[in-house]
């Protein structure tokens, strides 16, 4: 499991007001265990994009959520740069769902 340091933990729930600390725990553990944070942080691009970059160019997309959830589950590139996010059929749709909502939130 990755270790998530104090700072941006802090900055994290700072950012994100409406939802409470332990949903923002659950949250990144939830997407720890399906080996997102392989890939992706919240605040730093590694070899995918920061998760507040996502909400920041998907906010106001109403059709947002379904799009990523398919290009979560699916895989795809393009978007983001040449690197391809691999499909993730190992991950019940129903999380992958969670996380992505949840990404959209972050502020």
């Amino acid at each position: 499991m990755r270790a998530w340091p104090t700072l941006p933990m802090a900055i994290l729930l700072a950012a994100t007001p409406a939802m409470a600390a332990n949903d923002d725990a659950a949250m990144l553990e939830l997407a720890d265990k399906s080996r997102c944070t392989a890939c992706h942080d919240v605040h730093d691009k590694v070899t995918g994009p920061a998760w507040i970059d996502v909400a920041k160019r998907y906010r106001g997309d109403a059709g947002a959520l379904e799009r990523l959830v398919v290009k979560v589950r699916d895989g795809g590139s393009g978007a983001w740069g040449t690197v391809p996010m691999s499909p993730n059929k190992r991950v019940p749709e129903e999380n992958i769902r969670k996380l992505v909502s949840w990404i959209l939130s972050l502020k």
